[in-house]
């Protein structure tokens, strides 16, 4: 009696887990985005309005120009896995009214330690997120 009681708990537990994991790949598959516009950065922040996000990651904030290669990075702030709304984060060097910033999805994989965001460009730790081969981004301009 004791052995069906804990298969009927392994079982459920098995269920929740098994919706949680479809219910992320779901948003992973069609919801990953950055959104932002625009936007005056005098202030030393730059805000992406929405995120998509299919796992904990990072906003990470690039320098680009009309080429739109991913360029030095100059701020980043935290993300959940989920929506996220208003993410700002603190540029760490200045910019100029009419330069382009690159807004990117980055995860949090391949780094040494959670929560720590240990990118440097071109590297693997706490990379960059693409679908399709394609890097889930968004381009603004500071004004």
């Amino acid at each position: 009696m004791k052995g069906m009681k804990i298969m009927k708990i392994q079982a459920f537990a098995a269920s929740v887990l098994g919706a949680l994991v479809i219910a992320g790949s779901a948003y992973a598959d069609g919801h990953l985005m950055v959104k932002a516009s625009d936007q005056d950065v005098s202030g030393g922040t730059v805000t992406a309005s929405e995120i998509g996000a299919g796992a904990n990651g990072w906003l990470v904030v690039h320098r680009t120009d009309a080429a739109m290669k991913p360029g030095p990075v100059v701020g980043h702030a935290p993300l959940k896995s989920g929506k996220n709304v208003e993410v700002a984060a603190i540029l760490t060097e200045p910019v100029k009214k009419g330069e382009m910033l690159m807004l990117m999805l980055h995860g949090e994989a391949g780094g040494s330690k959670t929560g720590i965001f240990e990118y440097t460009l071109g590297a693997k730790e706490d990379g960059p997120v693409k679908v399709d081969g394609k890097l889930v981004m968004t381009v603004i301009t500071a004004q």
